[in-house]
């Protein structure tokens, strides 16, 4: 292991996670959009994420990533039918985001945030003491 594979390591992960809690603000915003440019309601996007290797020997160099998914799920049918989106029926398409499910996510990525900048500053710390052995 080189010098600073583990920064580069918590670095793509702190970069991967990130940009989770962007996604997961993004669902929170448009978590009441019925309409989108490309028709329908807001789908909840979600990323999928994969490990990093160095190519010449598949050592673990972090983890990206790969894409941002659109979620499957189908929207939420409420009865509204005085919306100007409302179906024949009076159904209204809302976002498959659960409010609920965004908050327990934006957790899980806070804390593997954090963990990460853990391992950053334990770095630091280690680096910094054998800077002063070197020294002394």
């Amino acid at each position: 292991m080189r010098l600073f594979d583990s920064l580069e390591i918590a670095g793509s992960s702190l970069t991967a996670h990130r940009l989770w809690m962007d996604l997961i603000s993004q669902n929170l915003a448009n978590v009441n959009t019925t309409r989108t440019p490309e028709g329908g309601p807001y789908k909840r996007r979600v990323p999928v994420f994969a490990e990093r290797l160095q190519s010449m020997n598949n050592d673990f160099k972090g983890v990206g990533v790969e894409r941002i998914e659109a979620d499957d799920l189908p929207p939420r049918m409420v009865y509204q039918p005085e919306h100007p989106d409302a179906d024949a029926q009076g159904y209204v398409a809302y976002p498959n985001v659960n409010v609920v499910r965004e908050m327990t996510d934006m957790m899980v990525a806070t804390r593997a945030y954090e963990a990460n900048l853990m391992v950053v500053e334990s770095a630091k710390e280690i680096w910094g003491s054998a800077i002063d052995v070197l020294r002394s």
